[in-house]
C-alpha cells in the first residue's frame, strides 16, 4: 500500500512537471534574446529536482524533525542577509547571489516553517483542565508562539518588499495549526481578529502594493498599466475556451501580448492553449498530489 502511494506521488509529480515544461517551451518560444534557454535551464533544474526528491525519500523523516530549528535559524540568517546585502531588481531585493547561481531564500521558507511549526506543535499536550489560566496557557503555547514564530519570517519577507509570499505564510501558518489538531474556535477567533486590524495595514502598504491589491479587484482602473497583465491573462484563459488553441499557436503568448507568461502567467499560457480541459486537468493533477501526500 505504502508502495502503491509512492508510486502514485511520483506520477502525479513527473506529470505536473511535464505540464510544466511544455507550457514553458510554448512560453519562451520566441524569446529573441536567449532562445530556449528558460526552458533548458528548467528542464535541467526538473531532472535535477528528481535526483533530490528520490535522495530525500530515502531520509528517514526524524533526521528532518530533529534538524528543523537549526533550518529555521539558518533561514532567518539568510533573510537577513538578503535584506543586507542581496541582490536588487525589479524593484525589490529578495535573491542572494553566489557567481553565476542565485536563489531566492524567502522560497526555502515555505519549507523550514512547515517544519519548526511542526516540530514544535508535535510536542503539544491536550489541557487537563478547561479554567480560565489552562486555557489561556494552551492558546500562548499553540498559537500565539507560532504565530510569532511565522510572524518572524513574514516581517523579514515584507521588508524586501514581498507581500504575496509574507501573506503565504499566514496561510502556511493556519494550515498547520489545523492540521496539529488546534481547537476550531481558537483558530477562528484568531482568523477573525487578523482580518478585523486587517484594514488598518492598509496604510503601512508600499503604493505598489496598494496597487496590486486594488487592480486584483478591478484590473480595468489602470487597464495600461498595473492592470495589463491581468487583463491580457484572463482574455488568454477565456480565449482558450474547452480545447484550446493549440501548442504554440496561442496568440496572447506567441505575440507578447501577455507579460511575464513564462514565470507568474504560466498558467494563462496552458489556458490559452490548452484550454478548460487542459487547465481542469492539471488542477486534478495538483489535487491528487495532495490527497495522496496527507
Amino acid at each position: 500500500m505504502k508502495y502503491d502511494i509512492y508510486q502514485k506521488i511520483w506520477f502525479y509529480t513527473i506529470a505536473i512537471m511535464g505540464f510544466g515544461l511544455v507550457a514553458l517551451y510554448s512560453a519562451s518560444y520566441h524569446n529573441v534574446r536567449v532562445p530556449q534557454k528558460i526552458f533548458y535551464d528548467q528542464l535541467i533544474c526538473a531532472v535535477l529536482g528528481c535526483f533530490l526528491l528520490y535522495f530525500i525519500s530515502k531520509i528517514d523523516y526524524r533526521r528532518f524533525y530533529d534538524a528543523a530549528y537549526i533550518f529555521y535559524i539558518i533561514n532567518i540568517l539568510l533573510l537577513v542577509w538578503v535584506l543586507l546585502s542581496g541582490r536588487h531588481a525589479l524593484g525589490a531585493t529578495r535573491w542572494i547571489q553566489w557567481g553565476p547561481v542565485s536563489f531566492q531564500p524567502s522560497e526555502l521558507t515555505k519549507l523550514s516553517l512547515i517544519l519548526v511549526l511542526g516540530r514544535y506543535l508535535s510536542n503539544r499536550r491536550p489541557a487537563l483542565s478547561f479554567g480560565f489560566f489552562t486555557q489561556a496557557q494552551v492558546i500562548w503555547k499553540d498559537v500565539i508562539v507560532p504565530l510569532i514564530m511565522t510572524g518572524v519570517l513574514m516581517l523579514l519577507i515584507f521588508k524586501q518588499p514581498d507581500l504575496g509570499t509574507s501573506l503565504l505564510m499566514l496561510g502556511i501558518y493556519f494550515a498547520v495549526i489545523f492540521a496539529a489538531g488546534i481547537e476550531y474556535r481558537y483558530i477562528f477567533t484568531l482568523l477573525g481578529v487578523i482580518l478585523s486590524v486587517a484594514p488598518f495595514a492598509w496604510s503601512i502598504l508600499k503604493d505598489y502594493q496598494k496597487d496590486r491589491l486594488l487592480v486584483f479587484l478591478n484590473p480595468n482602473i489602470d487597464p495600461l498599466g498595473a492592470g495589463y497583465t491581468i487583463i491580457q491573462s484572463k482574455i488568454a484563459v477565456g480565449s482558450g475556451q474547452i480545447f484550446g488553441k493549440g501548442w504554440l499557436s496561442g496568440t496572447q503568448n506567441q505575440l507578447n501580448f501577455l507579460p511575464e507568461r513564462h514565470t507568474d502567467f504560466i498558467f494563462s499560457v496552458i489556458g490559452e492553449e490548452w484550454g478548460l480541459l487542459g487547465t481542469i486537468t492539471l488542477v486534478l493533477l495538483y489535487l491528487l498530489l495532495i490527497l495522496n501526500g496527507l
